[in-house]
């Protein structure tokens, strides 16, 4: 290990966009061992820093959170440059009716698993485990609620359907925003300005995924009453 790890991994985090409390850096060095190479050292931290709420974790420098009056409804449309690096803490299919998505769920309980109109019984096999058919994945339009290191809490909309953004990601997952267009306090989603970092909250992603088919359902109740 270097002489002044604490250095370098700043360097390495703040590179992109990370910028982890000083107690943050002093807990994680003092827990590696003092003969770790330097790369798997940088490799860890980032893997370890996305795995953290950001809301304790982070320290971000001016501008690289979300505006004090993101909310502000009345403002038609903004320029947000960033980078700003947000947690995803929930996920909403808007493309799907809720009920389809109970249903979904519900079949993959069962073991089940749709390939075009067919349905698949998802079978055990001795040597390989469970041969798991592929799933159709929706493409959307997805609504996020984007949490920033202050803890300003905001909806982002995602209408093109891309690559990383789906209910099946982990929620805590980190984002980085950059020159994202912010609607009447809604953040407008497009892959030019999101990159997917990685990382999750494990008992926010399996508080989450443990609820969903309850809040669907109550959803869909609500909604057709």
């Amino acid at each position: 290990m270097t002489n002044n790890p604490v250095a370098e991994l700043t360097q390495h985090l703040n590179a992109r966009h990370l910028h982890p409390t000083a107690a943050w850096l002093q807990s994680f060095v003092s827990t590696t061992r003092p003969n770790t190479p330097l790369p798997a050292l940088k490799q860890t931290a980032l893997f370890r820093l996305l795995s953290t709420d950001i809301t304790t974790s982070l320290v971000p420098p001016p501008n690289t959170v979300f505006p004090i009056d993101v909310l502000n409804a009345k403002v038609a449309s903004r320029t947000v440059t960033g980078p700003i690096v947000c947690q995803v803490l929930d996920i909403d299919d808007i493309g799907l009716s809720r009920w389809s998505q109970v249903e979904a769920i519900e079949a993959k309980e069962r073991g089940e698993s749709t390939k075009g109109r067919e349905i698949v019984r998802v079978v055990e096999n001795e040597n390989e485990g469970a041969a798991v058919a592929p799933a159709i994945q929706s493409k959307g339009p997805f609504k996020l609620l984007l949490q920033d290191a202050k803890g300003v809490k905001v909806y982002g909309l995602d209408l093109g359907g891309m690559a990383g953004i789906n209910t099946n990601m982990s929620m805590g997952v980190k984002i980085l925003l950059r020159n994202v267009e912010v609607r009447r306090a809604v953040v407008m989603l497009e892959s030019a300005s999101v990159q997917v970092l990685g990382g999750k909250l494990d008992a926010l992603d399996k508080a989450w995924r443990e609820g969903r088919k309850e809040r669907l359902a109550k959803a869909a109740g609500d909604a057709a009453r």
